[in-house]
Parts: structure tokens; sequence; C-alpha cells
């Protein structure tokens, strides 16, 4: 059962002539060549962990929250100047924004501040100008909040570059553009400029832009080399994802250079989804005297989620459990983990080939391709998701009532990775429901989830796949 749609390939189906190896389609994944004996071509790289990259998460979650989601954090506000006055709002309006911004906000579909926006929103525009480091999201406003804060700052009869951002990536960079495009859509004379890898100024050009958005070696190129940007007359600077920015070699020294030139006056703001220390202590050389809100996180918690091991002897064994589980019970849609590229290329075209509707997802496929495959999951489209460990945070679907380890998340030293097991059967019982999560593992993997089992203190149970009355048995 091939199915039609995919990005890459809309043939329904695909002949293997002679010796040749042709693409070919299932679900929504497209395998790069399948072989005259119907096995997957597989590479290398099939046979590791799929590493997760902390900059094309961020985009892939940038892609699938079109609209704000519900955040279950409780914000946390430590100000620089303890007495003042803390203020929050309620709704755009108390922000006494221009009538133009306001009208760009409403456009957007935004019809109320988030929880962080409530927050950070009358700190970034305040007179005179305070600085921020804020822990956020995606999905929670953080990227409409301090557009809205450099919109604000533009004196649109000046035409030179008045706030600066900076972004770990020409993707992410491109991300934060449209929404102040879309944003400032009504405000006729701000414009925006590119300062990404491609988009070659000559040394000396007039850039008359207020809005200069980037990746650090380029603005820092724009700004030392070819003199196109005087950082003295910068308003606004935002440092974004500021744990991917760190995660990338070179790029906290170029930000670190690029803020030192700005003038003390400008106003300082930094996002960042995680706080370890190695961030915290970037954003404190480079944000001085800043006011700070950290999202206290509600802990994923294992209470409302039923967890199963089945004992099998190899992959065949465990598809076989597999299938009599899916046969047995009632499944709204379900993600199957898998730690390599291989094993969840073998276990998409097994599914397939028994009927199922299934995509695939890892970490060789464009971001543009996966936003395509989660948005077909959660349309309804496939009734389950095959994954490597790409897909283990932040991505809810609210009908996923099945979570499935394949292979047991394990770290480098063959120890069980225990956040990863979380954050991966933290993908059922979501929103307040309850889930089930099966195991699937060798006897010698036995050890491991008993450590895993011990970590969380929460009871893992045996279940016999050829007992279908016991399957059957099974509640949520």
């Amino acid at each position: 059962m091939l199915s039609p749609g995919c990005p890459l390939h809309t043939e329904e189906s695909v002949r293997v002539l002679g010796s040749c190896t042709l693409p070919v389609l299932f679900g929504t994944y497209c395998f790069s060549s399948i072989l005259l004996d119907g096995s997957i071509n597989n590479t290398e790289e099939d046979d590791e962990d799929d590493v997760v990259d902390l900059a094309a998460n961020s985009l892939l979650n940038k892609l699938i929250r079109q609209s704000l989601v519900e955040s279950s954090h409780r914000v946390e506000v430590l100000q620089k100047d303890p007495s003042s006055p803390l203020y929050s709002v309620k709704t755009f309006e108390e922000l006494r924004l221009k009538e133009e911004l306001l009208k760009g906000i409403y456009a957007m579909g935004f019809n109320r501040p988030s929880k962080i926006q409530e927050m950070a929103l009358p700190m970034m525009l305040a007179h005179p100008p305070q600085n921020l480091i804020a822990q956020s999201q995606s999905g929670t406003g953080k990227t409409a909040a301090f557009v809205l804060a450099m919109l604000s700052r533009v004196n649109t009869l000046e035409l030179f570059p008045q706030c600066l951002c900076l972004a770990p990536t020409y993707e992410l960079a491109l991300q934060t553009g449209r929404v102040v495009e879309r944003m400032g859509k009504f405000c006729v004379d701000v414009q925006v400029m590119y300062a990404i890898r491609g988009n070659h100024i000559p040394r000396g050009t007039d850039v008359t832009k207020q809005i200069i958005i980037g990746t650090p070696g380029t603005v820092l190129d724009w700004c030392f080399k070819r003199k196109l940007i005087d950082l003295t007359k910068i308003r606004v600077f935002v440092l974004d994802e500021a744990d991917v920015m760190i995660d990338t070699q070179g790029f906290s020294d170029q930000s670190i250079r690029i803020q030192r030139a700005l003038p003390s006056e400008c106003q300082m703001l930094l996002f960042s989804a995680t706080f370890e220390d190695s961030v915290w202590q970037f954003a404190e050389r480079i944000i001085p005297d800043p006011n700070v809100i950290k999202l206290r996180k509600e802990e994923l918690t294992l209470s409302n989620i039923r967890q199963y091991y089945v004992l099998c002897e190899n992959r065949k064994d465990k598809y076989q459990a597999l299938c009599n589980i899916y046969g047995g019970i009632t499944i709204g849609q379900a993600i199957i983990f898998c730690q390599t590229r291989r094993n969840a290329k073998w276990l998409t075209v097994e599914m397939m080939q028994d009927g199922h509707q299934v995509s695939l997802l890892s970490g060789e496929l464009t971001v543009d391709q996966r936003a395509s495959i989660i948005q077909r999951f959660r349309d309804g489209k496939e009734k389950v998701l095959i994954t490597t460990n790409v897909c283990a945070r932040g991505i809810d679907v609210k009908q996923v009532t099945i979570v499935v380890n394949f292979d047991l998340p394990v770290n480098q030293a063959e120890e069980p990775d225990y956040e990863t097991y979380l954050h991966r059967i933290g993908r059922t019982g979501r929103f307040g429901k309850k889930g089930l999560a099966f195991n699937m593992i060798e006897v010698d993997k036995l050890p491991l989830l008993m450590k895993i089992q011990d970590h969380f203190n929460s009871s893992i149970k045996q279940l016999d796949p050829e007992d279908m009355d016991e399957i059957e048995n099974i509640e949520y």
C-alpha cells in the first residue's frame, strides 16, 4: 500500500527494472532506494543513533506551532530593582502601542498576550529601556514579543540600522524576519534587511533599513569589515536562541564581540529555551543589569501512563508482539521510537507491507519535510509515526494514546538514557489524559529496564504478547 503526497515523490508506485535501484515511497517518507529483494539500501549512518540537532529542532517547533500553545509553566520574575513595581498586562491595549502595531498584532491572530508576554512586554516596552534575559519555548509568543519591542523603538524618519537581531542559523533568521514583516505590515516606513549568507552587500553601501536580522558571522563581517552597520546607533539588540548559539562553535565569541561595540543605552534582550549553567554564564556576560524571566516547568509525570514491557528474541519477535498489541487494543494514534535509522526504516517497511498507515520521521530529512510529516500525523492522515530521537521532545499530538519503545534509549556508555525515556513516553498521557507505553526489549536489556523502573520509582509490568486476553483487558 503506497501513499501519494510525499513532498519528495508523488507517484503511486515504483517498478524495479532489471538490476537498477529507484526511489520508492512508503507512507510519507521517501527512501533513497529499494533493492531487488525489497530491502532498503541503508547507509553507514543508519546504524548510528540519530542525534538531535538543536537548531533544526528549534526551527521545526516554529514551523509546527503556528498558533500560541497553552503553557504549563509558571512564570518567575527576578527584577534588577526589586523595589520597582511589577507590571503585567492582560490586553495589548494596555501597552499603549501605535495604532499600526496594534492592527498588525490582531492581523496575526493574537487576541490577548500569552503568559510570558503578559510579564515581558511591559519590561521590554518600558521607558527608559530595560534589559531582559528570558526563558521561553517555541509557541509561547516570544518572537512576537521581541519583534514588537523592535518595531516600537524604530524611528521611521531615520534611515539607518536601529535594531539588530542575532539568530544562530539562516533559516531561523528568516523565520524571525517573517514575523517582523507580518506584524509590521501596517508600519509602511519600517524595513528589514537580512545579514545572512548569500546576501552580498558591497562595502560602502548606504544601508537604510532600520531592522537587521542575521547570523553572528555575517553581522560581524558587515559591522567590522564592510562597515555597513554602525553599532553605536543600535537601540535594540536581540540575541535569540542563546542555547543553540553557544552550541555552535564560534558564535558565542562573535556575539560578545558585537555586543561590546554597542552603546551603553542600547536595550539588550536575550532569549533561550533552556538555561543550563553554560547558557546562564553566557547570558550574564552579554546582558548587563538584566531583569530575568524564568519558566518554572511543571515536571513531566509518569503517574497517568501505564508502562509495560515485552521480552523478545530479535526485531522480528518485537514486530510480532507489536502486531498482537495493535490487534488487541483500541489505539487513537501511536508513536514508535527506534534508536537507529536502520531499525526505523525496517519497521516502516514491515508495517506498510502489512497495510498500516505509517509515516517515518528521522534525522536525514530536511526540517520542512519533518514539519510536513508531523502535520499529516496531527491531521490523522497516518495513525502511526515511527521515529528516532528527533521526535522525543516538544511535539504534542492530543490523539496519541500509545508510545512504543521498539528500542530502549541508551547513552554512549550503553547505560539507560533516563531523560530521553521520560520525554519519549511523555508523548502520551498529554493534556491530563491517560496513556500506555510499551517497551520491546531483548532479554539481555532487562537490567537496563529495571534501572529505569527504579530511577522513576514506577511500575513497568511484563506483558505476554501471545496472551490476547491479557492484551484485550489492558485499560488506559
